[in-house]
This record gives C-alpha cells, sequence and structure tokens, in this order.
C-alpha cells in the first residue's frame, strides 16, 4: 500500500504540466507546435524564455515536493523517496490528463536531484552546464544527467532496488531523446544558443528543411 501511495502521488504531481496549461490559456496545444514536447525547452523555443524558465522551476519544483512530502508520509517505507520521484517523473512525461503526451523529465529529474542532495545538485548542474556549452545541444543534459544520477545512488547507498527502480526513469529519459538524437545527425536539431540566437537558429533550421526537400 506504501507503494501504490507513493506511485499514484508522483505520477498524478508529475502529470500537472505548466508549459501545456499556459498555452492552452494562450489558445493553443503546445504539442502542436515547436518540438511538440510539452516541456520546458519547447516552451522557451515556442513561448519565449521567461515562460520557459517558468515550466523549468515549476516542474523542478513539483518533484522536488513530490519526494519530501513522500518522505513524510511513508516514514517507515525504504523506497517512498525513489518511487515517488520516479513516478513523477513518469507523470510528467506519460500524463494520462493529456493523453500520456506530454514532457521528456529533465526538470523532475532535477528536482528530484536536488530533494536528494543539494550539493550534487549544484555539481552535476555546472557540470551538465559545461557539457551543453561545448556540444550546443541540450538533450545531451537529460541524456546523461539520467546515467550519473543512478550510478552515484548506488555507489553512495549500495542499494540495489533502488538503483534498479532509478534505471526505470533512465530507460524512459533516453526513449524520450532517441527523436532528438536523429535529428541532431540530421543536422535538424536546434541548439541551445537558440536561447541568444533565435533568428539564426530558425534560419538554419529552415534552411536545413528546404534544402532536404530539394
Amino acid at each position: 500500500m506504501s507503494a501504490l501511495g507513493c506511485i499514484l502521488l508522483g505520477y498524478l504531481i508529475g502529470g500537472i504540466n505548466p508549459a501545456y496549461l499556459i498555452g492552452r490559456r494562450r489558445g493553443f496545444d503546445i504539442r502542436k507546435r515547436g518540438s511538440g514536447n510539452a516541456g520546458a525547452s519547447n516552451a522557451v523555443i515556442v513561448m519565449g524564455k521567461k515562460v520557459g524558465v517558468l515550466s523549468a522551476l515549476f516542474d523542478i519544483f513539483k518533484s522536488f515536493l513530490t519526494v519530501r512530502l513522500s518522505a513524510w508520509l511513508f516514514p517507515t517505507f525504504a523506497y517512498a523517496t525513489i518511487l515517488a520521484g520516479v513516478a513523477c517523473i513518469l507523470g510528467h512525461m506519460y500524463p494520462v490528463f493529456l493523453g500520456f503526451r506530454g514532457g521528456k523529465g529533465l526538470a523532475c529529474l532535477g528536482g528530484m536531484i536536488l530533494a536528494y542532495d543539494w550539493a550534487f545538485f549544484l555539481a552535476l548542474l555546472s557540470s551538465e552546464l559545461i557539457l551543453v556549452l561545448i556540444v550546443d545541444y541540450i538533450c545531451v543534459v537529460p541524456i546523461t544527467a539520467s546515467i550519473i544520477f543512478p550510478v552515484v545512488y548506488a555507489l553512495r547507498s549500495k542499494n540495489l532496488i533502488g538503483t534498479l527502480i532509478l534505471l526505470v526513469s533512465t530507460f524512459f529519459i533516453l526513449l524520450k531523446h532517441i527523436e532528438n538524437l536523429k535529428r541532431i545527425r540530421k543536422g535538424t536539431e536546434a541548439h541551445f544558443s537558440f536561447l541568444w540566437k533565435r533568428d539564426q537558429e530558425i534560419e538554419r533550421l529552415m534552411g536545413d528543411s528546404s534544402a532536404k526537400k530539394q
């Protein structure tokens, strides 16, 4: 019952999607624009940096809150925080309210890591920022972070079951980013520098698209 409670708590909170709700408030479905993703990165592309940052912060907070809340509600259940955190990530990615078409889990993963260890969160965030500035693709962050976190957790806790639960989120995050990797190979993935080179990036992507049609 504790496991079920943690899963339901995480999944339902994870399904609250700010990027989708703000888009609906403005009269459109964000999943039909930009990259088709109902998450913070696509919110930046479709609705601008302010909305993107707001969406990211909300997603981080909801995951952080889920982990802390699960620890409070189920204090004697050893896997409460891990189960609730992973369920929140999956609820964000595959929300039943949105026909199982949500975001890609990066911000929620960040919130879970923050709840686990704020110092590790800051260290990982700094490392990932350097990496993304080098490669200029934001998708490398969830891919690498979703692998690094379970490894660090496993080394610290020596907890096999907890690690396996975390690897569930790793699997689905990697699955969600297969299309990004395909677009990188084709040269059609938006660069991270889109944040400050919006016009150049749009021109580049439209140019690549037109060239492929000829």
